[in-house]
């Protein structure tokens, strides 16, 4: 019987043992992460201890993963293999297909020409008539054109928002619809100056009404419009000037990109059905593209991103179908399969590990250089992260990803000592500030620069 009591004794503390807390840190090597995915314990970090005890994220879902290429070993790993709704670092994933695909340049057109007519396809290029790309190598060729112009249908009609979008968010700028053809960032700019109103593009001033509102003084000059409709409404403020941006509705049967485009260039546009194209006209350097998309964590050029990507591997525009070819090949080895839906991350059904995200970058690195990334992701203090890591601008380069209660940081950072990491941390369902979170991100990082 006392051998018996020894042994229950014994089973019994094995049981609490195994029942400590979960949030234990993992160090393992790239081969055992891919084949068993192990949560091995190993004695915590100050700084991360601290990160994982804040009382902040006592009810949060938080994902670490740091690994060092030279050695290729995972330094640090705490649920990293676990799926988490990632936010804009979905845009790493699209960043990493853009650069590959899409070559130096973007395809703004296809066409064709006979004796008398010019036919152009749309390649989904988001640069068209934007606001932030002065020069429009595409508009001047189609100005001086002497041929009657036609546009040509894609293989595939686009679908304007994403799976798990936001909806009530449609006339937010951020979330500007998708479409094969885009034409000023599909973005309608109303500005007042006293008493008139005008629109960037202008032709859409025969389709907006006002309604009177006298001004307090304090008023904000207000755009809105129905969903599903291009009719907008705003509210006249007497002697002010000021301006705001509302997307527009991109269906085809509403405002046909024929006749936006018709009223900009001063000419009579018509649509055809589908032609096979064969000559490209090329618009901006994709890394001129790339570069606002990373630094300012811009959704409509990431999802435009992915559908050029589409039309130059698949010869048609699908984000579906682009992404489901990319994690059958040039992401096939990622160490979990995600699940990724679209291009800019504004979709809650997106699922990624942190050792997704890691992967990713190193293959990024791997492939393009160290020179390359370094102009395209947004440095300490840049960008996204403007007023974080100002005294780190050198070492850190980094995506951020923001939606309610979710915050991520992926990216690449090099330590006083001189090695060069890769990181992902992801944040799910805190119930704090945004800020909060990501000044506490800074102080492990900025802690892992300065002790490492």
């Amino acid at each position: 019987m006392k051998h018996l009591n020894v042994l229950f004794a014994v089973v019994f503390i094995i049981i609490l043992c195994s029942c400590k807390s979960n949030k234990q840190l993992v160090v393992s090597t790239p081969t055992q992460v891919l084949q068993t995915q192990p949560q091995l314990s190993i004695k915590q970090e100050p700084v991360v201890s601290s990160l994982l005890n804040d009382s902040n994220f006592s009810n949060a879902h938080i994902g670490i993963c740091v690994f060092e290429p030279l050695t290729n070993t995972y330094l640090t790993q705490y649920q990293s293999n676990k799926y988490f709704v990632p936010a804009s670092n979905v845009k790493i994933a699209t960043c990493y297909a853009a650069m590959k695909y899409l070559g130096d340049s973007l395809v703004g057109l296809k066409y064709l020409e006979d004796e008398s007519n010019i036919y152009v396809q749309a390649a989904a290029d988001p640069t068209f008539l934007h606001k932030d790309f002065p020069t429009q190598k595409i508009f001047n060729w189609l100005k001086s054109a002497q041929k009657k112009i036609y546009i040509s249908d894609n293989k595939v009609a686009v679908k304007p928002l994403g799976k798990g979008w936001a909806w009530d968010d449609y006339k937010e700028p951020y979330m500007a619809e998708r479409s094969a053809f885009p034409i000023y960032g599909n973005i309608v700019k109303f500005y007042s100056d006293e008493d008139v109103y005008k629109t960037i593009p202008p032709y859409f001033e025969k389709f907006f009404s006002s309604q009177f509102q006298a001004s307090d003084g304090n008023m904000k000059f207000n755009v809105t419009r129905n969903y599903g409709s291009n009719s907008f409404f705003f509210d006249i403020i007497p002697g002010k000037k000021d301006t705001d941006e509302i997307t527009f509705n991109t269906n085809q049967t509403i405002n046909p990109i024929s006749a936006i485009l018709g009223d900009t260039l001063n000419k009579t546009i018509e649509k055809t059905g589908y032609k096979s194209m064969v000559k490209k006209i090329y618009s901006q350097p994709t890394d001129s593209l790339l570069k606002p998309m990373m630094h300012n964590s811009d959704n409509f050029f990431a999802e435009q991103s992915l559908l050029m990507v589409s039309n130059e591997k698949l010869g048609y525009m699908s984000d579906e179908k682009i992404i489901d070819t990319l994690l059958k090949t040039d992401l096939k080895n990622l160490p979990q399969k995600p699940k990724w839906v679209d291009g800019s991350g504004l979709s809650r059904y997106n699922l990624f590990t942190p050792q997704d995200f890691v992967f990713i970058l190193n293959t990024m690195k791997n492939e393009f250089g160290w020179q390359r990334i370094k102009t395209i992701f947004p440095a300490g203090n840049e960008g996204t992260l403007k007023g974080f890591y100002q005294k780190y601008s050198d070492k850190i380069f980094a995506k951020t990803g923001s939606l309610s209660n979710n915050i991520s940081l992926s990216g690449f950072l090099t330590t006083n000592s001189g090695k060069e990491l890769i990181f992902s941390i992801i944040i799910n369902n805190h119930q704090t500030t945004s800020n909060i979170v990501r000044l506490s991100i800074e102080k492990y990082l900025t802690d892992l620069i300065e002790h490492n």
